[in-house]
């Protein structure tokens, strides 16, 4: 029996992200389809506030939509 590969996925990093943090994010929310600050802070070692500071400037930029559960992309 074969086993299928899971489906590739092409994320592009928008460029004028230039945080190492908010390129971390964007790429997490992106592979994950959606994440809540905890997740974010738990899974990438960052600050919740820190999260919350990101996760805003990637939805001010319309990367980033906030969701009932979470964030996830625009």
């Amino acid at each position: 029996m074969a086993t299928q590969s899971p489906p590739e996925v092409d994320i592009s990093v928008p460029t004028d992200l230039e945080s190492a943090q908010a390129k971390l994010v964007y790429l997490y929310v992106a592979a994950s389809g959606g994440a809540t600050a905890e997740q974010l802070r738990d899974d990438l070692g960052v600050k919740k506030g820190t999260a919350l500071s990101i996760t805003g400037t990637l939805r001010d930029r319309g990367y980033l939509e906030r969701t009932g559960s979470g964030f996830e992309l625009a």
